[in-house]
């Protein structure tokens, strides 16, 4: 096992392992995405999704112990980087430039994920210190969208994650090996598409459950 922690030990080994941590979260948004869209279809349909959600017992606990190790990894790991890059060029640059394909998102990929990190922790207190009966969950989530300080929250955390995965959805493909310029540009596309899906799918919620539904 010395060949793993030696590999990861490398920067080229803390990017693959932010690659892989980062393309597990993007599934498990979309795949979290599709579950709170139920929430359009009513009390009901949202209660329907919830208590089949809590019928999957073990499974649902594994996946949150995974992605709790996940989250570890990568945040840990990104702050490895981010102090490792910060120690090898202390003095910013004289004049900024974009060439390299530096973005909005590539510039504030540590701020952005500290503002997710943030509403992570916001969130669970919120869902997880509750009773987690499908009605009260729903009971919470549509309190909580009456609250204007946690709109502007949510809101603030939605689109610190479009700007967060736009530049690491294609980053990760990248780290991984699909460099090619002839599917780069379709890469860098979806990965703007995804992060539009996400930040509309999310943010508009809170607008339909507080002046639609």
């Amino acid at each position: 096992m010395n060949w793993f922690f030696e590999a990861f030990s490398t920067a080229i080994g803390k990017k693959l392992l932010m690659a892989v941590t980062g393309l597990g979260f993007c599934l498990f948004l979309l795949i979290h995405l599709i579950g709170n869209l139920t929430v359009y279809g009513g009390p009901g349909v949202f209660i329907s999704y919830v208590t089949h959600l809590h019928a999957l017992g073990p499974l649902i606990a594994v996946a949150e112990y995974g992605l709790l190790f996940f989250a570890v990894i990568h945040v840990s790991t990104g702050l490895l980087l981010f102090i490792q890059n910060r120690r090898a060029r202390p003095i910013g640059y004289a004049v900024k430039r974009n060439a390299g394909g530096r973005t909005i998102g590539s510039a504030t990929m540590p701020y952005t994920g500290l503002i997710i990190l943030c509403f992570i922790v916001i969130h669970l207190l919120n869902f997880k210190l509750i009773d987690q009966t499908p009605q009260t969950v729903f009971n919470t989530l549509t309190n909580l969208f009456s609250v204007l300080s946690y709109i502007l929250v949510y809101t603030a955390a939605v689109i610190a994650v479009a700007i967060h995965v736009r530049h690491g959805f294609w980053s990760l493909f990248q780290t991984l090996g699909v460099n090619h310029p002839k599917y780069m540009p379709f890469i860098q596309g979806m990965g703007i598409m995804f992060s539009l899906l996400i930040a509309g799918g999310f943010g508009f919620i809170p607008v339909y459950i507080g002046f639609i539904a």
